[in-house]
């Protein structure tokens, strides 16, 4: 068993969305005034590694804290989209390698290499979108959620949140944007577990996300 972080560090440099605000991580106690050490964490919702429930776009759309845990573990298969150019539309045909493992997971988690641009000005960029034939069959399917290794489902300089739409307009689903690692998780399915902080009313937290592979490779 090898247990992979999919998960980005929390700082006060760390890449946002634009127009969001960076995290602040104040000192609240000292060790030297108080006898222990406490930070104060002010951030958004949406920031670093996270996840978005129905009720991101949607009013009465499910929060996050209202789903049952059991759907945020399941088997899950990484996609190498590595090769794709910047803006590509991603296809059923880009799926179609998968085939014999896709439809027997609980989460479709797309390895586009972005990762590695994290914390440059090129992470911003136009990278590869699903195509609105791929979330139809995602949101036709039984999965539990999709992730990324992008800071979004929609590109970042989208008005419209069509394919957010598109995607929470049909059924309860999870999104996660901003994974890491996806590189080291290629082959074979695996167990993954993306765990958020339980907010009430949730339109979206920051996550853990861990891939756990069934042997050593």
């Amino acid at each position: 068993m090898k247990i992979i972080d999919l998960t980005h560090e929390i700082n006060e440099e760390m890449p946002v969305y634009p127009g969001t605000d960076k995290p602040r991580l104040e000192c609240a106690n000292t060790y030297e005034r108080d006898g222990f050490k406490e930070t104060k964490i002010i951030m958004f919702s949406h920031t670093g590694t996270h996840i978005d429930p129905p009720s991101h776009i949607f009013e009465n759309g499910a929060t996050l804290d209202s789903l049952d845990v059991a759907e945020l573990v399941g088997r899950a298969i990484a996609i190498d989209l590595r090769a794709l150019p910047d803006g590509a539309q991603i296809t059923m045909e880009h799926l179609s390698p998968y085939r014999d493992t896709i439809d027997g997971v609980d989460f479709l988690l797309f390895n586009l290499g972005w990762d590695k641009k994290w914390g440059t000005p090129e992470y911003f960029g136009d990278y590869p979108c699903l195509s609105n034939e791929v979330i139809d069959y995602i949101v036709n399917g039984s999965y539990k959620g999709i992730g990324f290794d992008v800071i979004g489902l929609d590109p970042v300089v989208s008005p419209t949140l069509e394919r957010h739409k598109r995607l929470f307009s049909a059924r309860k689903i999870i999104n996660i944007e901003n994974l890491k690692n996806l590189d080291k998780c290629l082959g074979a399915p695996f167990t993954f577990i993306c765990l958020p902080i339980k907010v009430k009313d949730s339109d979206g937290a920051p996550a853990r996300a861990i891939a756990i592979l069934d042997n050593d490779n």
